[in-house]
Order: structure tokens, then sequence, then C-alpha cells
């Protein structure tokens, strides 16, 4: 099952395939307050975005490497509240620089309005977190001008170097590296994402249930005899098992780090592990869904990314004693096999599997008995040992 790659050349594609569990929960809803559904061979499954999943993993992966990144377009009020608490300027000369700030660089700015009283960029910065204390950096430089300028209005130009703030919002850590940044505003500012992440959906038809629920008063319920609810309500929520995959382009995330390969062990193996056991938190107080994978697979490929989400078009049926999550792991299983014989195993570099699963599933490759044993033997066999292990 496992081949070598070429002296030198790593694996290209790291491709991360989950099967998870997932009990009475709402990981993600629409703008309805609904569970999120597709319809895939000609059956409504429970679905979770992709953006929703990948910001929890990308939660987990910052806590993971010790690097934190900031989206938002409220760098300007990051960069006042950096000065004001942390470095005693007077308020309103804090809040002078941060609308100067965030109406320096080359991003448009919008002037404060009713609804919003700070000054904020048109479009969202993806930046280090380190960036506010460069940008509070910048404003200390320029403290003088800044004391006798005066407040921004709409219209006004900032009296700060648009070449140096330009600077700092293009600056990138792992973070960023990794999952890449679209800023289209600022020239050179933009990072191809190393890694793409498929919507989640369930390996079967499922039925959205509704629950209807209602809060006593306290105190009407125990000072006084009037009865009924304070509020009334109903949500939804749905269970399900859900195939998951991810994808790292080693490459992207190589050219992205200078071709440091320490570095590009350490991201992808971190990236590996959120994706593995990161989970939306929404409705976590009133669900705590908070499972662990049936099965994770992880394939290294040197020829193109290749997703087993059609083993599941044709839903997933539960066996005698009731249960989807072992007949998913064997359709999966059967499912790679059969791609194996048909791609006639060219790009694939190695292949293994971890799992609660007691049976052998041959078409996964080889058998590890643990996540992080599988996860450092794949990124082994795709980027090599680390030299200074």
């Amino acid at each position: 099952m496992t081949q070598q790659p070429a002296a030198g050349i790593p694996g290209r594609f790291i491709c991360i395939h989950v099967l998870q569990s997932v009990p009475y929960s709402n990981l993600n809803r629409d703008d309805t307050n609904s569970v999120k559904t597709v319809q895939y061979g000609d059956r409504e499954r429970t679905r979770v975005s992709s953006q929703c999943w990948k910001r929890a993993v990308r939660r987990y992966f910052q806590n993971t490497i010790g690097q934190q990144a900031l989206r938002t377009r409220r760098i300007g009020e990051a960069v006042e509240k950096t000065l004001r608490e942390q470095r005693e300027w007077p308020a309103d000369l804090a809040r002078r620089a941060g609308q100067h700030i965030a109406a320096g660089s080359s991003i448009k700015a919008d002037p404060p309005s009713n609804d919003d009283p700070a000054w904020s960029t048109n479009a969202m910065v993806y930046v280090p977190a380190t960036a506010v204390g460069d940008l509070a950096d910048i404003a200390e430089t320029h403290r003088e001008q800044l004391e006798a300028a005066k407040d921004m209005k709409k219209g006004g130009k900032s009296i700060l170097p648009t070449d140096d703030i330009d600077q700092i919002l293009r600056s990138r850590n792992g973070v960023i590296n990794l999952f890449g940044r679209m800023l289209a505003e600022i020239d050179d500012a933009g990072v191809d994402g190393a890694v793409q992440v498929a919507h989640a959906l369930t390996t079967h038809g499922t039925d959205v249930e509704i629950d209807y629920f209602a809060a006593v008063d306290d105190i009407t319920d125990t000072w006084s005899d009037t009865t009924g609810s304070a509020h009334m309500g109903s949500t939804e929520y749905s269970a399900g098992v859900f195939y998951r995959y991810a994808t790292i382009d080693l490459n992207d995330l190589l050219r992205n780090i200078g071709g440091d390969l320490t570095a590009a062990r350490e991201l992808a193996a971190a990236f590996i592990e959120a994706f593995v056991l990161s989970l939306p938190e929404a409705k976590k107080t009133a669900t705590a869904p908070h499972t662990i994978p049936d099965l994770v697979h992880l394939t290294v490929r040197s020829d193109r990314p290749v997703s087993y989400a059609a083993a599941f078009e044709q839903p997933v049926t539960a066996d005698r004693t009731g249960g989807f999550a072992a007949p998913s792991r064997v359709a999966l299983d059967t499912y790679a096999t059969a791609a194996g014989r048909l791609l006639g195993g060219r790009g694939l570099l190695n292949a293994g599997w971890a799992s609660l699963e007691t049976k052998d599933l041959n078409g996964l490759g080889n058998r590890a008995d643990s996540y992080p044993n599988l996860i450092e033997t794949a990124v082994t066999a795709a980027l090599g040992e680390d030299d200074q292990a």
C-alpha cells in the first residue's frame, strides 16, 4: 500500500477523510435558524458548511501552534484600544489615531454612522494578531502629528503613511500561510490558501426534528398563583454520521513559507489534528455534542486530491441492529478499494487509518493504533523525517 516518493520530492497532497457520529445537535444554522441540509442521492442530508467547520478548525489550530490571526473590519478600533489601555494614551487622541489608521491604508474606509460609531475598513483585513501592536507603533512614531491633527471627518485624508500601514497589513504568520487570505485592495497582500475543506454531510438521509420549549419565570412560579411560561419557542435539530473531507496542498504551503520543511511538518500536522478533533460550537450549551471521529483515513498523493464523498451518494442504510456508523465505515472501505483499482494505484504514496472499528478495512491502507500515530506517519510520508528531531 505504501510507495516511496522520488528522492527529494514530497507528496503534494494529504487527504483527510473523517467519519463522525454526531448526536442530537444543530452545529450550523441558516438565516432562519434552521438546520442546514443538502439534497444528495435523492435524499435530504444534514450539512455543515465548510466555512463553519473551518472556523472551528482555525481556532483549534491557532491554539495548537501558538499563533493568532485577526479577521476584522475594525482594525482602527483595535489600535485605539491598544493605545488607550496598554500605552496610556488619552482617550480622544487614541480614538483619533484609530481613525487615521483605519483610513490610512489602501483600503477604503467607512466613516462613523449612527449604527457604527467607529471608522472601519471597507474590506475585512486578515492579519497576525501582532499587527495591532505594529500599527500602534506607527501611531507612536507620528504622535506629534496626530496631536496636531483633527479628528477624521467624512472624506478626510489620513496623515499617516499609507505604505507603512499597507506593509503591516501584508504581514502573515503560519495561520495565514495555511488558510490563505483574499485582500485585493493592497498589492501583494493576497495569499493562496494551502487547504481545501468540503461541506460535511451525513452518509444517510436525515429528518430535521423541531424541539418545542418553554421557559418558566422563577418569580411567577414561586411567589404567585399564576401558571404558564414566560417564553415559548422552537428550535430545529438533527443527528447523524457525517463524512468530512479536507486536503492540504503541500506545494502551496511550501511556497507560502519559503520552502521551510520543518515549518511545513508542524503546520500540516497541526491542521490535520485540528480538522480531526475540532467541532463547531453552535448550540453547544443545549446539546454538548462532543464526540470524536469514528474513523480517520489519511492518504498522501503526488497527483491530485481524491474525495470519497461519492461513496455515500447512495445513502447508507442502518444494519439489522440499528445504527449508521458501522455500515458507513464499510461503505468508505469499499469505495476506497474500488477507487484505488480504477486509478491503478497511481499517485498514492501512503495510506493509513485509525478507528473504533474492530474489523480490518484493507482498502484504507495500514492501520494505526491512535490518531497521533496516524498523523505522524502521514506527515513523514509526505515531507520526510525532520532532520532536527
